[in-house]
């Protein structure tokens, strides 16, 4: 048994020999193979960055510790054939918050309104009185004139600035005991009144070619009326020549409201460049502060723009003569008088 000893301890020295060396061989083999040599680099690489040593084992294949807690990427991709999934629906669209109040309507509905109310307002001022509104006194809503038609006459005289309209009140004065009331007159005469509270006012509108508040014309026109019929309480009827009044609408609607009705309109029709040319003729006498080129041009635009208007309303109404008022005086005189006695009578 001793002398087996050495043999079997050299027979099992060249077993591990020959065992190491087979695993070598095998190892080797392994290792050269072409899809395990890429393993063996990243393996190598991560072995590098890394303190952490790793027993290497045949036949397996290295991969960093990054890459081994990311999660393998691929792409994906979608077809309607069998065997895949539909694509995914999109995200729904957040939701509107409807508690927002969007304020640009309420402001086109405030515009519109006011815009209404004041295009309202303007065209009521040349819109003739409601018929069923005629009650006088409070409960009719108008008062009740100063005059009664009956026994005032009051015939308002219109035409440009220069038609001759003061020439021919004055001649009619003569012919029917008419008492002439110039509303241009009693204006300049108010502004140079002592103490006079509307004198500076009435200066700068008639320097300017601008209408006078009503409220002032028609309180001085009344308050003339009443002075005429104070001195003559013999008379039985009163005969007014209003001239130059009333320039606008509103004016012959407070009038004939609160003072008396008119009795018809006499409307002297003028060409613009006859006026001009009297006017700058009487500029060299007159003294007038408004007998000038600027502000003669001034008072033809406002007498269009205003007074037209008020000419065409009693036009509608049947109460209009017309007289060309280009020719002399004298046979506008007398074309005058012809068509007043036509319209109103001898005894009117």
């Amino acid at each position: 048994m001793a002398a087996a000893t050495p043999v079997a301890a050299a027979a099992a020295a060249s077993g591990r020999q020959a065992w190491r060396q087979l695993l070598m061989r095998n190892t080797t083999s392994i290792l050269q193979r072409p899809q395990v040599q890429p393993n063996l680099r990243r393996a190598a690489s991560s072995l590098s960055s890394k303190p952490t040593r790793i027993p290497l084992r045949a036949g397996v294949s290295f991969q960093s510790v990054s890459q081994r807690q990311q999660p393998p990427s691929y792409s994906r991709s979608y077809s309607s054939q069998g065997g895949s999934s539909p694509p995914p629906p999109p995200p729904p669209p957040p939701p509107r918050n409807t508690n927002q109040i969007k304020f640009w309507p309420f402001v086109i509905v405030i515009a519109c309104g006011s815009s209404g109310y004041i295009l309202l307002v303007n065209r009521r001022k040349d819109m003739p009185p409601n018929p069923k509104q005629t009650t006088s006194g409070p409960a009719g809503g108008k008062p009740t004139p100063t005059f009664s038609p009956s026994n005032v006459t009051v015939i308002f005289v219109l035409g440009g600035p220069g038609a001759g309209k003061g020439t021919q009140c004055a001649n009619l004065v003569k012919d029917f005991s008419f008492t002439h009331l110039s509303a241009g007159d009693l204006l300049r005469a108010e502004q140079d009144r002592p103490g006079s509270q509307y004198g500076q006012l009435i200066k700068d509108y008639i320097k300017n070619g601008e209408i006078v508040p009503m409220e002032v014309t028609v309180a001085l026109l009344e308050n003339a009326m009443s002075d005429s019929i104070k001195a003559h309480p013999e008379a039985k009827k009163h005969r007014f020549l209003v001239d130059g009044f009333p320039r606008k609408m509103d004016q012959a609607y407070k009038f004939e409201e609160v003072v008396c009705p008119a009795k018809l309109v006499l409307f002297y029709d003028c060409p613009e460049h006859v006026m001009e040319g009297r006017l700058m003729e009487r500029g060299k006498t007159s003294g007038r502060a408004d007998d000038n080129a600027e502000s003669i041009r001034k008072r033809f635009r406002v007498f269009v723009e205003t007074s037209m208007p008020v000419v065409k309303h009693y036009e509608a109404e049947g109460k209009v003569i017309k007289v060309d008022a280009t020719p002399l005086p004298d046979e506008v005189h007398k074309m005058t008088k012809t068509k007043l006695v036509e319209m109103l009578g001898e005894d009117f």
